[in-house]
């Protein structure tokens, strides 16, 4: 009897010891691997950018009028010089019509003035002729001689006379062509404000008013997307840029920085930014853009491919990270990185390739020195 007591303090004992040397619990965490592949350095808009078109006018008249004809539609495609939309102009076209007859009289006049001179010449020669013989007094000579400059200069007169019904002859086709609005290139209709009937008028200055066609050229596009004054610095023209659409979720469209604007945005209560222009490479044959869509843009400054590389996320503090030993222990590893982004880190040194990197950083005692067992591993 007196062993059992001893007996039950030893096993007390035992089973303090065996509590504080047990080994913990492996903590369930997601992993890694330490691959190979591409790493960009990329700049993104702030705010959403938008699809515009390389060409858009929105074309007005230059004069008022009524509507007497629309030649085009809704969403039809035009070339370059068609006509899309003409005013009532009969009164214009018989100005033309009078001005092409001034100027049929004005050559008509030329012709008579200009025979008469070329007869007004030849009597002055022969004048000439009979007062050296003695013929013909001085008196009649200087009137042939005076007749003949008098009907040259007519004739010459009539040349002047020709160019001014010329020009009024231009004039009026200027005013006429005013009532005839036609397409500066092609393109497709976008919207058409007025109708058969209707009086239109061109925008007085300073009035903002809707135009007779807006006319866009949707074979061009580009986007056009605010960039951070601190990350315009570096973005160069002919860079390449990726770009994504809320209309085509998943999908990313190659494009070509074609422009950054000169100067900076300073709207009140917004970040100071600078405009960068991307415009479409190749558009897939599937995918049909509307001008307005909604779209961000990621600048590639520089990249490298078949480089080390990890997930932005599994870098912690001062390019750290916790690497899984082969006894599944976390040991934390410092680290060179190179060029990153928001996804991809580029690994200049500290881990190799193959290695298994603690993914999950936020997992409840994934510390250094805590032994893991991994339920995910991501190649």
């Amino acid at each position: 009897m007196k062993k059992l007591p001893l007996l039950l303090m030893l096993a007390a004992g035992a089973a303090t010891l065996w509590w504080l040397v047990k080994p913990e619990p492996a903590v369930a965490v997601s992993a890694v691997t330490v691959g190979r592949g591409a790493v960009a350095q990329l700049v993104a808009n702030t705010r959403a950018g938008t699809v515009r078109a390389c060409q858009r006018s929105k074309l007005s008249l230059t004069s008022g009028g009524t509507v007497a004809a629309l030649h085009v539609q809704n969403g039809d495609r035009v070339t370059q010089g068609q006509l899309l939309m003409s005013l009532w102009e009969q009164d214009q076209s018989a100005r033309v019509q009078q001005a092409k007859a001034q100027l049929q009289v004005a050559d008509l006049a030329k012709a008579e003035r200009c025979d008469s001179a070329d007869r007004a010449a030849r009597e002055a020669k022969r004048a000439q002729s009979m007062a050296k013989q003695k013929l013909l007094s001085d008196e009649a000579l200087d009137q042939a001689l005076t007749n003949a400059v008098l009907t040259r200069h007519s004739c010459q007169r009539a040349d002047a006379e020709i160019s001014v019904a010329q020009a009024q002859l231009a004039l009026q086709q200027a005013l006429l062509s005013q009532t005839r609005l036609l397409a500066p290139f092609d393109g497709v209709v976008a919207e058409i404000n007025g109708e058969v009937g209707e009086f239109v008028t061109p925008s007085p200055p300073g009035i903002p008013t809707p135009p007779a066609i807006d006319l866009i050229a949707d074979h061009c596009l580009y986007v056009r997307a605010p960039i951070d004054e601190v990350d315009a610095a570096g973005i160069k023209i002919g860079m390449p840029v990726m770009v994504t659409l809320d209309a085509f979720r998943g999908r990313q469209f190659d494009a070509t920085v074609s422009r950054i604007a000169p100067y900076v945005q300073d709207y009140e209560k917004q970040a100071r930014t600078v405009d960068v222009e991307a415009r479409f490479n190749q558009l897939p044959e599937d995918v049909l853009l509307l001008i307005g869509y909604s779209a961000d843009i990621e600048i590639v400054l520089q990249q490298q491919h078949n480089t080390l590389r990890l997930p932005t996320e599994t870098i912690f503090a001062q390019d750290q990270l916790l690497v899984i030993g082969a006894d599944n222990i976390l040991q934390q590893r410092q680290i060179e990185t190179g060029i990153a982004n928001w996804r991809w880190t580029e690994i200049i040194s500290g881990v190799a390739e193959g290695e298994q990197i603690l993914l999950s950083l936020d997992t409840p005692g994934a510390v250094a020195g805590a032994r893991v067992s991994i339920n995910q591993s991501t190649p």
